[in-house]
């Protein structure tokens, strides 16, 4: 990583969610090399170690209950909305329950927590938003209603945020992964399988990255290196966008 930013964020705070694992985790790494002092949140208590193992302050909280949202720290700079999870089925079989859990977790606790940090941000004059979306913010795939709907609000969300916090120094951006080498990924090969009638092996290829230019897994560290970006001094004028990391996938 770039030695330009390792005291970027010295005297920094950042909360990330979903920080257990996979992109979380990353992002969490990245900023803390950076000179951020980084809160972890996840309903996995392996976020414990993952918080002693960067110098963070761990947080095990089920993000799906708004009082538990609460006990989080409001008073951060950096807010990385990332926790998610994915339940693949056509909508006619869809679990009606599930998809309210989908929209609780990926839409109503972002809200809760930008709700919730804005005002330190705005009387700081400074603050840097950026949440987890994904191709699927931007496109739409079978069998992913829940999935593809939270993450198109979350955009809309993210625009609002932009506009609001402009006039008060806080930007509030959106990256936009394909398919990133993380459980969340690992976990819906399965399903994919048996919707597709094919071997695991070729899920990734013929499935996952089908519409990508490039055939192969993002890394967690790649997209995390674009929420650090995002978070430094020079993005000031970065805001209400949406940031592909996609393989070439939106291009086609």
């Amino acid at each position: 990583m770039s030695g330009a930013y390792h005291s970027d964020l010295a005297g920094k705070s950042a909360l990330v969610t979903g920080a257990a694992s996979g992109i979380g985790l990353a992002c969490a790494e990245a900023l803390a090399e950076a000179g951020a002092k980084v809160h972890l949140a996840d309903i996995d208590d392996a976020v414990e170690k993952a918080a002693a193992d960067v110098n963070g302050i761990a947080h095990v909280v089920d993000l799906t209950d708004a009082q538990a949202v609460e006990t989080l720290p409001a008073e951060v700079d950096i807010l990385v909305n990332n926790a998610g999870f994915q339940h693949i089925a056509p909508i006619h079989e869809f679990p009606p329950e599930t998809f309210a859990r989908v929209q609780a977790l990926m839409v109503t606790a972002p809200f809760l927590l930008i709700r919730r940090a804005l005002p330190h941000m705005y009387e700081r004059g400074w603050g840097r938003v950026v949440n987890m979306s994904s191709v699927h913010g931007l496109r739409a795939s079978p069998f992913k209603s829940a999935y593809v709907t939270a993450k198109h609000a979350l955009e809309g969300l993210s625009k609002v945020t932009a506009l609001e916090g402009a006039e008060h120094g806080v930007t509030s951006n959106c990256v936009n992964p394909g398919y990133v080498r993380t459980p969340l990924v690992t976990g819906q090969l399965q399903a994919q399988a048996e919707e597709h009638g094919l071997e695991r092996d070729a899920v990734i290829e013929q499935v996952l990255l089908r519409r990508s230019a490039i055939k192969r897994l993002i890394e967690p560290a790649d997209v995390a290196a674009c929420v650090l970006w995002l978070s430094g001094e020079h993005a000031a004028h970065v805001t209400g966008t949406s940031i592909p990391l996609d393989g070439g996938w939106t291009a086609a």
